[in-house]
């Protein structure tokens, strides 16, 4: 029963202490939850967000309107601006990765429904996942704490109740990553200032190595390792430079693209003057391009 009185007090205790200082996104059965980092801010995942204006719901039933002060989509996260009036933000954790068996307490208000406040353990070493845009985002938090849907953006919380995540997607079995905010707080805090860094963006849909090289064998052309086109959008980077549906991404300069974070790697590094050298095979030949960056 000890044990039973010492979990129950955790629980209790995280939601006593630190429930004033989780929100909801939306309405009802809507969007998701949110956290307060800092005075008049709320840190919650991009996915969330619908419009520019967001209703915010605190815990004690009050609403307030909030309006999205930076938003990195890569990242999946976003910071709102709205009156916190006098609630106190969570506490950063120092940034460092919980090791596996590490008990996390996990809370969410979905959409305003009211609190919810659960408690796990880091179940895993450093996940990834993919963002909104298909980056990959590393560093993430597996752990078993159960939340409803409606949850993501809600915090995750050390036993001392410091922030080391924001729960952000549902994996397998139920575990939910978490997003390691606490060792993003720099990008978090300059989303706050308004400060947006968008990555750059080639403006293609591409189909994986491997559906590409069956596509190829399918229309008797060579097997070639690649990233296959197969949408272009229009006044994008890309199509400016001439890349064309059915065209397939080969290299970058000395580069191989055999995936597409190797794409993003390179785009990453893009260099100073946003010029990209692309290799390019259209059927049987081989084009080099140069994609410019504005």
């Amino acid at each position: 029963m000890a044990v039973i009185e010492e979990l129950q007090n955790v629980i209790a205790g995280a939601a006593e202490r630190h429930g004033h200082s989780v929100v909801g996104i939306g309405r009802g059965w809507a969007l998701g939850s949110g956290t307060i980092v800092a005075k008049d801010q709320v840190l919650t995942n991009a996915h969330n967000l619908r419009r520019d204006e967001v209703t915010i719901s605190f815990a004690d039933g009050t609403r307030e309107t909030g309006t999205v002060s930076g938003v990195d989509q890569d990242l999946d996260l976003a910071v709102i601006t709205v009156p916190t009036n006098g609630r106190p933000p969570l506490e950063w954790a120092d940034g460092a990765e919980p090791p596996i068996g590490s008990p996390v307490v996990a809370l969410g208000n979905p959409g305003g429904r009211g609190l919810r406040v659960t408690l796990g353990f880091v179940s895993s070493g450093p996940r990834s996942f993919r963002g909104p845009r298909g980056r990959r985002v590393a560093g993430a938090i597996e752990h078993t704490a159960p939340l409803p849907r409606g949850s993501s953006g809600g915090p995750l919380l050390d036993t001392a109740g410091k922030l080391l995540g924001i729960n952000t997607i549902r994996v397998d079995n139920n575990l939910i990553l978490a997003l390691p905010v606490a060792a993003l707080r720099e990008r978090v805090e300059a989303l706050g200032r308004g400060e947006q860094k968008a990555a750059p963006r080639l403006g293609v849909a591409v189909a994986p190595p491997r559906v590409a090289r069956k596509m190829r064998r399918a229309v008797g052309l060579p097997e070639r390792e690649g990233l296959l086109v197969r949408g272009v959008e229009d006044g994008s980077p890309a199509a400016g430079a001439g890349i064309e549906r059915g065209d397939l991404i080969a290299a970058s300069g000395e580069h191989e693209i055999e995936s597409v974070d190797a794409l993003y790697a390179v785009l990453d590094a893009l260099p100073a003057d946003g010029k990209l050298p692309l290799t390019v095979v259209r059927g049987t030949d081989e084009r080099e391009l140069e994609v410019t960056f504005s």
